[in-house]
Formats: C-alpha cells, sequence, structure tokens
C-alpha cells in the first residue's frame, strides 16, 4: 500500500466485500483497536493484535446484521485518516433497527494500520438492545 489515504480505502473496499482475512492482512500485529457504543454490545471494547481484531468482528457479526455502512468523507494525513460515515444496523437478538452517523479514525505505520477508534449513536443503538411491549 502507498500511502495511508489508499490503505484505508483498501481497507473499507474490503470490509464491504465482507472479506475480513483480506482486512486483518493490512494490519500490524500490535494493532490497538478501540470501539465506543453502547456498554451492552459485547464489541464495545479495546483489543490488541490480529487475533483479537478478529475475534472483535465476530461479536460485531453475531450481535449486529449492518444492512448498509457507508463511508461518505476521509480526511487523510502524513499517518492517519479520520473517517466520517453512517450506518444502518438491525441488532440480532431484537430485530430492531438503528442508523447512526459514526467516526473512525486510523493510524497507519510502516504500510500497515496500526491502531483504530471508532465510535457511533450509543444511544440509538442501546434502544434497539431491549425489548418492549407496544
Amino acid at each position: 500500500m502507498s500511502d495511508p489515504l489508499t490503505l484505508v480505502q483498501t481497507a473499507y473496499a474490503a470490509f464491504g466485500r465482507g472479506d475480513i482475512p483480506a482486512l486483518l492482512d493490512m494490519l500490524t500485529d500490535d494493532i490497538r483497536w478501540q470501539f465506543v457504543a453502547d456498554h451492552q454490545a459485547p464489541y464495545t471494547a479495546t483489543v490488541v493484535g490480529r487475533g483479537q481484531v478478529a475475534e472483535w468482528f465476530g461479536a460485531v457479526f453475531q450481535t449486529d446484521d449492518i444492512q448498509a455502512f457507508e463511508p461518505r468523507q476521509m480526511l487523510a494525513g502524513t499517518d492517519h485518516v479520520t473517517v466520517l460515515g453512517w450506518e444502518r444496523t438491525v441488532t440480532r437478538s431484537t430485530g430492531k433497527a438503528f442508523e447512526s452517523e459514526w467516526v473512525h479514525v486510523w493510524r497507519v505505520r510502516d504500510g500497515r494500520l496500526s491502531s483504530f477508534w471508532g465510535m457511533l449513536d450509543s444511544e440509538a443503538s442501546a434502544a434497539t438492545r431491549t425489548s418492549t411491549a407496544a
């Protein structure tokens, strides 16, 4: 990969086609991965290393059905990229959907993704995790 922006764009393309192994190959061995969402979501966590990131993706896909995922704006620096986006997700346990804007911040070291910090609308996400009688 040549530059941080191209690397991040390639990572989102891999995610978009469901190719998590290709995305994992773009990570440093010691990547620090932190995601902030509602506290009921099992993927609200900080993990380190490719293996733990792979487990993190497993938790995401087991918990949520991501129906639309749109990186909308990428702001690149010399060793980092901030991505602003939007998603529509259905929580599998309740069948409830939420829409949320999100922010992802990537750091790049030696041509690989070395850290990730992400967050979404935790209130919107949490509202789908409980079932209430209507």
